[in-house]
């Protein structure tokens, strides 16, 4: 644990810092916005940073695609944590459950690319996966499959994103 932080399951009393953690990046359209229940129903798939006051000071997700494939989902941190290695420590976290998880690859949708690519995260193209899992995955009304699948139906949502893979 750091003195300052530490990096923990996220638990049910969570979800509205969570959602207020979010909330300025849905407004800047650097995330996805999602209805609150879709929160609740992803808790098992978050991980909390949180301070000495134990205050909800970052937070990211990941979820589980297909067999070996995942999504970091919902990164954020607070603004006055940025730069002070909140982000770095959710995502080597988050790196971790997904090796726990059996998962060999882990897709990000992102605009800080320097960031994921110091993780070992590289931009991809096409559709990394074949084409009868492509054939599958059509079949999820998820968006972040969507957007891993690069479908037009999300594509004014993600304008301007990198599409990212790390091997694990």
């Amino acid at each position: 644990m750091s003195r300052q932080f530490e990096i923990r399951p996220a638990r049910s009393p969570d979800v509205k810092a969570i959602r207020e953690l979010a909330a300025p990046y849905v407004d800047q359209k650097l995330l996805v916005a999602k209805a609150p229940v879709s929160y609740y129903e992803a808790l098992p798939e978050f991980l909390v940073a949180v301070d000495h006051d134990r205050a909800v000071i970052g937070c990211g997700a990941v979820h589980v695609m297909w067999k070996g494939l995942g999504e970091i989902r919902t990164l954020a941190v607070a603004p006055r944590w940025r730069g002070r290695g909140v982000g770095r420590r959710l995502v080597e976290a988050l790196l971790k459950r997904a090796r726990d998880l059996g998962l060999d690859r882990l897709f990000c949708l992102t605009f800080e690319v320097g960031f994921f690519a110091a993780h070992g995260f590289r931009p991809i193209e096409g559709i990394p996966v074949t084409h009868k899992v492509f054939e599958q995955l059509l079949r999820s009304h998820d968006d972040g499959v969507a957007e891993f699948l690069d479908l037009a139906r999300v594509k004014p949502n993600t304008l301007g994103n990198t599409r990212m893979l790390v091997h694990l």
